[in-house]
């Protein structure tokens, strides 16, 4: 397996996200896609945590499952809601006998509605890191928010507290962004502060404007009106939304490609197709 620290430190990544599914067919579903996905030769992939840790075993069979059975390095979620001390110690100590490298500490949304929140011993993800930093082992990877975070209260406290999370981890993976300048202003305001780890953006190749606009809401993302504009020609036509959001996607990723960023990650939604014509547009893989 490899560290994506190491990897980041030899050149750019390529990277795709995937979720636990709740049902059968979805686990045959996702079986695919990543099959589909392998000839791309991506140098890790991530798995998500539910809200309120909710999908802590599912989380932790998909990460195994790559592990085991692909050549592609795992990076397992891990979040701070739910959780206390001992359980992280515990969930650690499972990922290091699957020999699991990599992890990406996050704050985690809090359980669903009406769900009876979890115990846990953290407050902020800064927290979780140096929990994980102090068990060691693991390349640690930590979420960034181009356009500040959800619960932020002003830009400049929102970015100290990002730099002072780096400082402390390996490197970063952006939530989705659309418009690139969010990204490079980001970038820059980090390495003002003097945090220089390596931030990799997120994309999210739209195929579903609404579902896009309430993920996008729910992160503290906006989904500007060119964007809006754009896949709206599409009216009805669910194939023509994914073609010009695939377009759209591989604009941005050439773009920030240009602009010297250090990889790319795509949200996938477990799906195959948007990410494959992305890397086919660009010429990523041969």
């Amino acid at each position: 397996m490899a560290r994506i620290s190491d990897l980041l430190a030899g050149g750019r990544t390529y990277s795709f996200e995937f979720f636990p599914p709740k049902h059968e067919a979805g686990w045959l579903s996702l079986g695919r896609t990543i099959s589909e996905l392998e000839h791309l030769r991506p140098d890790f992939v991530s798995v998500t945590y539910g809200a309120g840790g909710s999908t802590r075993t599912k989380t932790a069979d998909l990460v195994s499952w790559v592990r085991r059975q692909t050549p592609i390095a795992p990076m397992a979620h891990l979040t701070c809601q739910g959780h206390t001390r001992a359980d992280i110690r515990e969930i650690l100590m499972t990922y290091k006998a699957e020999s699991v490298e990599n992890i990406l500490a996050l704050g985690g949304d809090p359980p669903a509605h009406g769900a009876a929140p979890m115990p846990s011993d953290y407050r902020f993800s800064g927290e979780l890191v140096e929990d994980i930093r102090e068990f060691g082992g693991f390349s640690i990877g930590v979420a960034a928010h181009p356009e500040l975070h959800p619960r932020s209260t002003d830009r400049a406290s929102d970015r100290q507290h990002l730099a002072d999370k780096l400082k402390r981890a390996d490197f970063g993976i952006t939530q989705f962004f659309f418009d690139i300048d969010h990204y490079l202003q980001m970038v820059d305001e980090l390495a003002a502060l003097g945090a220089d780890q390596p931030v990799v953006p997120g994309i999210m190749p739209i195929s579903n404007l609404g579902q896009v606009t309430r993920m996008a809401t729910m992160s503290g993302a906006e989904v500007p009106e060119f964007v809006i504009r754009a896949v709206g020609k599409a009216g009805d036509d669910i194939d023509e939304a994914e073609r010009i959001g695939v377009e759209l996607a591989s604009e941005l990723c050439a773009r920030l490609l240009e602009a010297g960023a250090p990889g790319l990650h795509f949200y996938t939604l477990n799906r195959s197709w948007a990410a494959t014509e992305i890397f086919t547009n660009l010429g990523l893989r041969p």
